[in-house]
């Protein structure tokens, strides 16, 4: 993650601890209240963690690998005895 998203989230973060912090004024110690904070306290432990250690970067930027697509039509013969997916094929083409 960049400084900049890092720095959105944490401050994101700030903004609904104060949200939550209003709400446990309204509603006290409500058990809605409490899995909140506990949310947003967890949301605040893996933000850190991702910060000071992060992953590796599932697809490095720049790098995408590229699957050649042909334009020639399918050969049909692929298809024989294949079911039409989600809809059950069509019982009469079995063989």
């Amino acid at each position: 993650m960049s400084t900049t998203e890092m720095m959105e989230l944490n401050r994101t973060i700030g903004h609904l601890r104060q949200c939550v912090g209003s709400l446990r004024t309204v509603y006290g110690d409500a058990a809605a209240v409490r899995r909140l904070a506990n949310d947003v306290e967890r949301l605040g432990i893996d933000a850190t963690e991702l910060d000071e250690s992060p992953p590796r970067l599932a697809h490095p930027v720049g790098e995408s690998e590229r699957v050649p697509v042909p334009e020639a039509p399918y050969d049909q013969t692929l298809w024989l005895g294949a079911d039409d997916e989600g809809v059950g094929g069509h019982p009469h083409e079995h063989q």
